[in-house]
Parts: structure tokens; C-alpha cells; sequence
């Protein structure tokens, strides 16, 4: 079931090369990505302190996460990414081409 809000998170593109795209995503509380899924493996470094949720296969998680934490994910999991929480929540993400 998709996030209620419809208020989209910004995207900034800050490398798009023949190896990487590197995006910066600023959402401020209540902004989605909207359903998509990546086409290449990616790393997520946090920028801010803030309340991420994400929806997969219909479950949603939520959770507290702080600036400098990192995560991976494997491409090809359809997924919606929201700020659950009051403050803006902000991170780099980046693909690898290879």
C-alpha cells in the first residue's frame, strides 16, 4: 500500500559518470520518493539525524537513523522511501555502473 503523501523528496544529481551516479535526496517530513526500483546495485550514506520509513512487498519499516550511517542494497527491489519523522531527512545515494 503506497505512503499517503504525494509530496515528492528532491533529487539532486551530484555525479553521473561511465562508473557512478551519485544523488543526493533532500525530503522534508512527510516526502516520498515514490515506488521505483534501482537498476544497479547502491550504497546510502546518511546526512542528517531523522525518522526513514520504506515499503516493500507491502511491509513498512521505520526507524530512527543518524548522520553518517551507511547502508547496501542489492539493485532490483521495488521499494517507496518516506521521512516519518518532524525534521528534514537527507542522504547520498550511489550506484555503481559496474
Amino acid at each position: 500500500m503506497p505512503f499517503a503523501c504525494t509530496t515528492p523528496a528532491v533529487a539532486t544529481v551530484l555525479v553521473d559518470d561511465e562508473r557512478v551516479r551519485a544523488t543526493r535526496w533532500d525530503f522534508e517530513p512527510g516526502a516520498v520518493t515514490g515506488w521505483h526500483r534501482h537498476g544497479m546495485d547502491y550504497v546510502v550514506v546518511i546526512l542528517t539525524d531523522a525518522v526513514m520509513a520504506w515499503e516493500v512487498d507491502g511491509a513498512v519499516t521505520e526507524r530512527t537513523v543518524t548522520a553518517g550511517e551507511t547502508y547496501s542494497r542489492a539493485l532490483g527491489v521495488e521499494h517507496d522511501v518516506m521521512n516519518a519523522g518532524t525534521t528534514t531527512l537527507s542522504f547520498v545515494e550511489i550506484e555503481s555502473k559496474r
